[in-house]
This record gives structure tokens, C-alpha cells and sequence, in this order.
């Protein structure tokens, strides 16, 4: 079935759903896929209240951030940075926290409109990348079905349960667009 996917500033209303499918276990399964190698502090808020406070509020509230609704209903955020605001290199990124809603297009529909919108938000910007890892075929995929195309492959530079994998680089240029 057709999903309608949209992107919009995230409300304190949004942070809710993300918040029970993202953020309250301890181990969800998002992490899983989302630079695992990195040892980085993600935390689990026992209380929506407590998530909230958080910094990780602040991220989804800023302007790097925009909530991805399927059919109305929060499921993930797109995000996007400055790798090099004085190069005009900009990367994006992608999580959709719930499992249920992996593999059905959202994701890729997600990323189409993030590439549209910062193309348009930036009129002097030539390309957009996303950097994964060859672990997660997911992101590879949509990232691809998305228009980006791969730029870059360094081999066995990710080290995860003793294994290694390859980071992987996709860039679009604002004129390979679709």
C-alpha cells in the first residue's frame, strides 16, 4: 500500500510517538543500524518528560532536523550538517525508529524531499551526501532508489561485534535531481 510520507518541523505532539519507538528501551533496534561501530552515549528516557529535557529535544527542535510522517503519523527525522559550511559540503542523514516501517519506501520518499528541500533552502549548493556503512543495506538501497549514487567505498574502516565493514559515501548533484 502507498504510504503518504511528508516532512515537518517537529512539534512537542510528534515527539511523543518518536520518543515510545526511538527512545524508552534500552537497547532499541534503530541502534542497531545506525553507526553501531561508534561508541557514542545514547540514552534511554525511562519518562517523556525526562526526554524532554534532554539534548536530544534540542536536536529534534532546531532547524537540522525535520519529522518524517507516514500517513500523518511520526516515524523517524531527517537531519542535515555542515561537514564544511566554508566548501558548501553538506551531508544528510535518515532514522526511522520503528521496525515495522523499514522496508516499505518511507525512507527513500523521505530522503527525495530532505535532497529537494535543502537544494532549494541553499541555492548555491552543488551536491548532498550520506555516509552509512555496508552493513546497513537498508540505507544503501534507499539512498540509491533516492538518486544518489555511490562515491565512495572505504573498505574494512568499521569495526563492529568482530566484524569489519566498509563505510560507504553517496552524493546527488543538485543537477541529477529528479
Amino acid at each position: 500500500m502507498q504510504k503518504n510520507v511528508t516532512l515537518e518541523k517537529f512539534r512537542e505532539d510528534f515527539l511523543k510517538d518518536i520518543w515510545k519507538a526511538g527512545f524508552r528501551e534500552e537497547h532499541p533496534e534503530w541502534k542497531n543500524w545506525d553507526g553501531p561501530y561508534f561508541d557514542d552515549d545514547y540514552t534511554c528516557f525511562k519518562t517523556f518528560e525526562a526526554f524532554l529535557k534532554s539534548s536530544e529535544y534540542e536536536f529534534f527542535m532546531s532547524e537540522k532536523c525535520r519529522c518524517i510522517l507516514s500517513d500523518g503519523k511520526p516515524v523517524g527525522m531527517v537531519s542535515g550538517y555542515w561537514k564544511d559550511k566554508k566548501t558548501l559540503w553538506f551531508e544528510i542523514g535518515i532514522t526511522i525508529y520503528d521496525s515495522k516501517y523499514w522496508s516499505g519506501g518511507i525512507g527513500t520518499k523521505a530522503l527525495k524531499l530532505w535532497i529537494d528541500e535543502n537544494f532549494c533552502k541553499y541555492e548555491k549548493l552543488e551536491h548532498i551526501g550520506l555516509t552509512t556503512w555496508s552493513g546497513n543495506i537498508g540505507m544503501m538501497k534507499a539512498a540509491e532508489k533516492a538518486g544518489m549514487k555511490k562515491e565512495a567505498q572505504i573498505r574494512k574502516v568499521r569495526f563492529w561485534k568482530n566484524t569489519y565493514y566498509d563505510s560507504i559515501s553517496y552524493g546527488i548533484l543538485r543537477s541529477e535531481r529528479s
